[in-house]
């Protein structure tokens, strides 16, 4: 697969009718008792507990292990992406994610703890023994530059509720 070819038709039509660009995604949460659930992205549906630091059962992901997993596709997927666009020459690559929070704000025992990801950090694994420096440097800013939720989380938007 050439991921130009495939991506010409996108951009093409992209340019021609920029509203066809937009997209909404969609997850939907439902209770599967007190300290799981269930979420449905349209194309999968996954199993979550609250993480057992917070009194879940711990034996299935917690929504940070989501948001760190999704961090981790999102920098693999446009690393891969990136790297094949301007044909930088590489075996593999892996991104690794993680995150330091405390769970004393989740808990509400502490008001001097932030709630949530106090460092997240990412670490990309590039074994292309035959890219040039120039390369290397040019796959990681293009990589992180499109990286969806990287820019996300540097750039949070606004998050409206409904209740």
């Amino acid at each position: 697969m050439q991921l130009r070819d495939v991506q010409r038709p996108l951009k093409d039509r992209y340019r021609a009718d920029p509203t066809s660009s937009q997209i909404t995604l969609r997850a939907k949460g439902s209770q599967d008792d007190t300290t799981s659930c269930s979420v449905d992205l349209g194309r999968a549906v996954y199993q979550a507990q609250a993480h057992a630091g917070v009194g879940g059962a711990g034996t299935a992901a917690c929504s940070g292990d989501l948001l760190l997993g999704a961090l981790a596709s999102c920098a693999q997927l446009t690393a891969q992406m990136v790297a094949a666009a301007m044909n930088v020459p590489v075996r593999r690559i892996e991104v690794e994610v993680e995150g330091d929070l405390d769970l004393r704000g989740t808990l509400g025992i502490a008001k001097d703890v932030a709630v949530g990801f106090e460092d997240i950090r990412v670490r990309y694994d590039i074994d292309a023994p035959e890219a040039t420096p120039e390369q290397i440097e040019a796959l990681r800013a293009k990589s992180e530059q499109y990286c969806v939720v990287m820019q996300t989380l540097r750039r949070p938007p606004a998050v409206g509720t409904a209740w």
